[in-house]
């Protein structure tokens, strides 16, 4: 205990403080990726591991055409469009293919390791500089990059919240739910497991354009542990949405706390650092955090049967 104290007391405490905007300006750039990850794994109920390859997706094709001179809006809306592609070929693998969800997402990302290489014209970094080019977001502006991301998050949030209101949104959700009995009804799973890969790996495909800017380079494995990330933050999310807001939490709130989720994450991991563990171990201490907040509302659950059960027993 007492060395645990004197670890807090040799630490500077304002250095933790200056690096929380930053922790939150790509906690929220990562919320973007991580509400991807959410129409798949809790919607489509999907394990997409194409979303490793597809971060460095949008990363590779918004620094390349920035450097060929487009427009860094256009640049990210053409990585949206190559990542839904890709989402496009998972789904294809597994619907048409019969390949199991998890290992078209693994074939998926496996080749565009290749294509990013390709498409960074055979480099495994590129650099992209502020200096040159009026980039949407930048590490050199946190509170800029902050305000501007969370302005797309609501719009995405509210483009999502419309889009799961129309037929082709409750098609999705009811295959999600229970696919036989969707399929039963007339409805065409695999089109929409199609549908839903797109707008998911679209969406990561633009968190990887814009945190290529926000870095100022393209690196090939920029988006090795996105679905760690991914994940991590729809369970924090959906953890503390639950805790404040229960059962009243909607569809648009639950977008919304992926995204705070994805922030605590990035904070948690800057705390790490700030203590002084070794870095080396980060991937150790992302998968704890993960486990801990997966564990959470399992071991919430069964806590109230507990109490439900002593309950009933002593009723008797």
């Amino acid at each position: 205990m007492l060395s645990l104290v004197s670890v807090f007391c040799a630490r500077d405490i304002m250095s933790l403080v200056r690096a929380l905007p930053g922790s939150t300006a790509q906690g929220l750039i990562w919320g973007i990726m991580a509400i991807g990850v959410f129409l798949t794994f809790k919607i489509l109920d999907f394990a997409d591991l194409t979303v490793d390859g597809t971060m460095g997706t949008g990363g590779a094709v918004t620094v390349m055409l920035i450097l060929a001179g487009y427009n860094p809006v256009v640049a990210v809306f053409i990585a949206f469009l190559a990542g839904m592609l890709a989402g496009i070929v998972t789904g294809i693998l597994h619907t048409v293919f019969g390949i199991p969800a998890i290992l078209s997402g693994i074939l998926t990302q496996i080749s565009l390791y290749s294509i990013n290489l390709n498409i960074a014209q055979g480099r495994a970094n590129q650099a992209v500089s502020v200096d040159m080019y009026n980039l949407i977001v930048s590490g050199r502006d946190n509170p800029k990059t902050i305000a501007t991301v969370i302005i797309i998050l609501i719009a995405l949030i509210g483009i999502l919240y419309w889009f799961f209101g129309t037929e082709i949104g409750f098609t999705i959700r009811a295959t999600g739910c229970n696919e036989n009995m969707s399929r039963a009804q007339g409805i065409n799973t695999s089109v929409a497991k199609v549908i839903a890969l797109a707008f998911s790996n679209g969406l990561v495909g633009m968190a990887g354009g814009l945190l290529s800017q926000y870095q100022g380079n393209f690196d090939v494995n920029m988006g090795r542990g996105a679905i760690v990330i991914g994940l991590a933050s729809v369970i924090i999310g959906e953890v503390i949405g639950e805790a404040i807001f229960g059962k009243r939490l909607n569809f648009s709130s639950r977008l919304a706390f992926v995204a705070v989720g994805s922030i605590i994450y990035y904070i948690v991991i800057q705390f790490v650092l700030w203590l002084g563990l070794p870095t080396i171990d980060m991937k150790l201490f992302s998968a704890i955090v993960v486990a801990i907040f997966l564990a959470v509302p399992y071991l919430r659950a069964k806590s109230k049967n507990s109490y439900r059960k002593a309950a009933k027993g002593g009723a008797r």
